[in-house]
């Protein structure tokens, strides 16, 4: 085995994320929907790459769902609305190299359906 081939899931989920922000970029426009999920809380941000500034962010701390999913239900609608509050209505999403199922996807979901378009 190589020196180079990563050991952990972090160390491969580092890379896959590296992988997406090769592509991925957020602009004043349309600024980046950077998701972040640990064992505990979910963590969302609205980033303008351009001027690489935090435009907005919500995360799981304060939301009282019973379980992650509900979480992240609450954290995407509370993202969608600060994101709306700011006129940004058009975002790029960035699942951080996180799969797109579960948690993830239940906030992709929940912002899309207050009113972000990504």
């Amino acid at each position: 085995m190589s020196k180079l081939t990563p050991k952990t899931k972090s160390e491969l989920r580092a890379r896959r994320h590296a992988r997406i922000r090769a592509t991925i970029y957020g602009t004043a426009e349309r600024p980046r929907l950077s998701v972040f999920r640990s064992n505990k809380y979910l963590y969302a941000q609205i980033i303008d790459d351009e001027k690489g500034v935090t435009l907005a962010s919500a995360d799981s701390k304060v939301a009282k769902g019973k379980g992650m999913v509900a979480d992240a239900k609450i954290v995407g609608a509370q993202i969608a609305k600060a994101a709306i509050a700011l006129g940004v209505r058009k975002v790029v999403f960035d699942r951080g190299g996180f799969g797109y199922a579960g948690v993830i996807r239940m906030l992709a979901d929940s912002a899309r359906e207050a009113g972000l378009q990504f």
